[in-house]
Order: C-alpha cells, then sequence, then structure tokens
C-alpha cells in the first residue's frame, strides 16, 4: 500500500470527514430555523398491551428539502458538540408544550448528561414548571447509560434535586457494557430500559432469555419499572411479558409518529 503524504486524507477519511461536516452543517440550520419536531412513539404496558404507559418524545430535524431526519442519523456526530446542547433544550422545550397542552399525556424525553449544567436547558425546565407545575409529574427524562456514566456525581445530584419536583427519571440502553454497578445503586432511576441488543430476537436466544431475567430482577430490587426496547415480533413480546417485564416499546406496536392521535383533531378542526 503506498504511503500517504503527510497532512492529506485517504478517499475514506475524506468522505466521512465530509460526511459529518454536511450532517453539523445540516442540524446548524435546522435549529437556527427551528425546523425541529419531536416524534412520539408509544411504550405500552405488558400486562395490557393494547393500553399506553407513556410515549417517548424522539427529536427529528427538517432538511433543506423538508425530508424528517431521525436521530440516529445525526446525533453521533453532534452529541459532543454545542449543538447537541441545543437540540437537547429544543426537545425539552416541545415535551414540556405538549405535556402543557395535553393533561392526560405522560412523556419521556432524551437528556445527555453533558446537558445537565446547561444554562438554556435548564432556563426552559424552569420556565414551564413556573407556568404549569402539573407538567413534572408526567415528565421522564432519559439518561443513556453511557452518558450517565461520564459524570455519575452530576447526574446524582441532578437527579436528586428534580425528582423533589416529581420528575422521574429513565436510565436508557441499560446493559450496553458502561455501567459501573458501584454507581448505579446511587442513582435511583425511576425506570431501566432494556438495551435493544438483548430484546431483538430474544424469542430464540436462551442466553438473552437469560441475561434479561437478570436485568429485570436488579430492576424490581431497585424498584424500577422495565422497559423493553426494539421489541419487533409477536414471540418476543409474548416472551418479555413471560419473563415479567413491565412495559414494551418497539415496531411490534408502533413506530414513532410526528402527528399522534392528540394532534389529529386540531389539524382537522384547522382543516375546516
Amino acid at each position: 500500500m503506498a504511503d500517504i503524504a503527510p497532512g492529506t486524507e485517504n478517499p475514506l477519511q475524506f468522505a466521512l470527514s465530509q460526511r459529518d461536516r454536511n450532517i453539523v452543517d445540516m442540524v446548524a440550520e435546522a435549529i437556527k430555523h427551528k425546523q425541529v419536531l419531536l416524534a412520539f412513539q408509544p411504550v405500552m404496558q405488558a400486562r395490557a398491551p393494547d393500553k399506553v404507559a407513556f410515549y417517548e418524545g424522539l427529536i427529528r430535524v427538517l432538511d433543506s428539502t423538508g425530508r424528517v431526519i431521525p436521530a440516529n442519523d445525526f446525533m453521533s456526530t453532534i452529541e459532543n458538540t454545542e449543538l447537541g446542547r441545543q437540540l437537547d433544550t429544543l426537545a425539552l422545550g416541545l415535551g414540556l408544550r405538549a405535556l402543557n397542552d395535553n393533561p392526560n399525556l405522560r412523556l419521556s424525553i432524551n437528556l445527555s448528561a453533558r446537558s445537565i449544567g446547561y444554562r438554556q436547558w435548564n432556563r426552559t425546565l424552569d420556565r414551564w414548571l413556573t407556568r404549569n407545575s402539573l407538567i413534572a409529574e408526567r415528565l421522564i427524562l432519559e439518561i443513556t447509560e453511557s452518558s450517565a456514566m461520564l459524570v455519575p456525581e452530576l447526574v446524582v445530584d441532578f437527579m436528586d434535586r428534580l425528582q423533589v419536583e416529581g420528575i422521574s427519571f429513565a436510565i436508557d440502553d441499560f446493559g450496553a457494557g458502561y455501567t459501573a454497578l458501584r454507581y448505579f445503586k446511587d442513582f435511583y432511576f425511576d425506570i431501566l430500559k432494556i438495551d435493544g441488543q438483548f430484546i431483538q430476537g430474544i424469542a430464540h436466544d436462551p442466553d438473552n432469555q437469560a441475561l434479561t431475567s437478570a436485568l429485570i430482577s436488579i430492576a424490581r430490587h431497585f424498584d424500577m419499572l422495565t422497559v423493553a426496547e426494539f421489541v419487533e415480533t409477536k414471540e418476543d413480546a409474548e416472551t418479555l411479558i413471560r419473563l415479567g417485564v413491565d412495559c414494551l416499546q418497539g415496531f411490534y406496536f408502533a413506530a414513532a409518529s410526528t402527528r399522534p392521535h392528540w394532534l389529529r383533531p386540531a389539524e382537522a378542526e384547522k382543516a375546516m
């Protein structure tokens, strides 16, 4: 293989860096023009799979053509940047507005631990809680396992302050491999969301059945509700219910929608 001259990139590196620059530019433009929205995915009760326990609000951005771009396409690129903090703030604001407008809604919003000290994020939360104190008890903040472990002491203090207000916390992607259990027992999360790597195909995977059972047991010990993510088949759902999971989330029940049922009547009324 020929040597690459100092200061130059090989074609793959160039393509990846160009892709990242394009993603950053797209997200920056969307934030600048407030071209962001939430997609809502239901989390179903295992004991009554036709009933919703709560919804998760997932951030989306619109590109220059108006296409809806899911977070998986950009979040890893911008998560550690200022854009990531701004998106967390916008997602929170959209979620709190939805909670304010829909008194029967319970909603989870994703939050990076990097945003905990972000001034605008905290101002947004304080402003909405001042406007409507009943929002807090219907708000769930989801923090990924890997994010929480970046600054565990800060996360613990943050949760202590906001749980007093009635806000709940979920640890997302649990089991992905980052948790130090000596910190985990101090977190006091309300909800444990089991990482999809254990859930997909679980009906035919005895090893993942054993691991998921262990995670459910840990959650019960710490008095946490369990949610199985990425439930995509009837067989997997039935297996998870048998193992004792509390809630189920995934395409088997519904994809995330930017037009949830509580918005449709308002849209129909505008069209008249």
